[in-house]
């Protein structure tokens, strides 16, 4: 369900009330579920916006989800509210504000259980390696502008730093004893179908970071063999499209461990079934940070990863880099608000 919000064009709520396929046994909705939902808001209010202005009609196609924070748990039961607006415009790309809401419907009581930013391009129908212009928006101030053009700029700046490692390979999961990081390095295969496409035949943003965020609860599960949950999403990066009919290879590793949260390294690989031609490619990569929790739900001590090899240390040390990074982020935000 979805209703206008003041400006049908640039804004979006969408609405839905979440079941028991949408959680895993403790009734703790997949991280997985609510990116699909986000990137679903934005795609819509993308696509809509790129589509008032006259010439070939277009697809907004996701390339990139910033640093995403899953702030309060969502459960089954639970309606979630998901808005989404367009905060900034380029020449050639959007930004999307997108919030969501989780309210009990049986006390009223709501909670903010996610905020993200995701950056769009419109591809043409007729030609989809054809990138549109994007109509401009009316800002606030011209401060709105002009820090959503220093996040544009900075996106762009981050998006060509991963370009030097998005073609590692990840080698085969090794049999490996427990805590180490190929004990619990796991992969899925999934055929992309017509249900998991656009209209003109790519896969939506939402179904690759489902999958990504599948893949990363399985390796953190592996490595607690407890309950676990997505507590935040670094930069998701969508390198190249993905067409129907391509096998994807999604694959998870820990790089980093705290005592209360696993980082996780997750790489989408896509193969195509029909065009020979095109050699396996790498897709999307993102890191996942996933916390370990009880019965009660309350945070439990992360076991600590045990290290081998030199290309292990310097993930791990990486891993530690965006760790206190984003620690420090926090709390300075948290400095704010008091």
């Amino acid at each position: 369900m979805s209703s206008p919000g003041m400006d049908e064009a640039s804004s979006i709520q969408l609405c839905r009330v979440m079941l028991p396929d949408d959680a895993n046994v403790m009734g703790n909705v997949h991280g997985g579920k609510i990116l699909k939902m986000i990137e679903e808001a934005g795609s819509i209010v993308g696509t809509r916006h790129c589509n008032t202005q006259n010439g070939d009609r277009c697809i907004a196609a996701l390339v990139r989800v910033e640093k995403t924070e899953f702030l309060s748990p969502v459960f089954i039961g639970e309606v979630v509210h998901v808005s989404a607006e367009i905060s900034y415009t380029s020449k050639h790309s959007l930004e999307v504000q997108v919030k969501v809401i989780a309210e009990n419907i049986l006390t009223g009581a709501k909670k903010l259980a996610n905020k993200a930013a995701l950056w769009y391009v419109p591809c043409s129908l007729q030609n989809v390696d054809k990138i549109m212009e994007v109509p401009p928006i009316e800002y606030a101030s011209a401060e709105k502008e002009e820090e959503g053009r220093k996040r544009y700029e900075a996106q762009k700046i981050e998006r060509m730093e991963t370009k030097a490692r998005v073609e590692e390979v990840m080698p085969p999961r090794p049999n490996s004893e427990r805590h180490t990081v190929g004990f619990s390095q796991s992969s899925l295969i999934h055929l992309v179908g017509p249900s998991d496409c656009t209209l003109d035949g790519f896969v939506y943003g939402g179904v690759a970071m489902k999958l990504m965020d599948e893949v990363a609860g399985i390796v953190a599960a592996r490595h607690c063999n407890t309950n676990i949950v997505t507590a935040s999403v670094d930069a998701i990066n969508f390198h190249r499209k993905i067409r129907k009919g391509c096998v994807l290879t999604v694959t998870g590793r820990l790089t980093f461990v705290s005592n209360r949260s696993m980082e996780i390294e997750v790489l989408v690989d896509a193969d195509s079934l029909v065009e020979r031609q095109i050699e396996k490619y790498r897709a999307v990569s993102a890191f996942f940070t996933f916390i370990s929790l009880d019965k009660e739900n309350k945070p439990l001590n992360v076991p600590p990863l045990k290290i081998e090899g030199d290309d292990e240390q310097k993930r791990f040390e990486e891993g530690k880099s965006r760790y206190l990074q984003n620690k420090a982020r926090r709390l300075a935000e948290k400095e704010r608000q008091q």
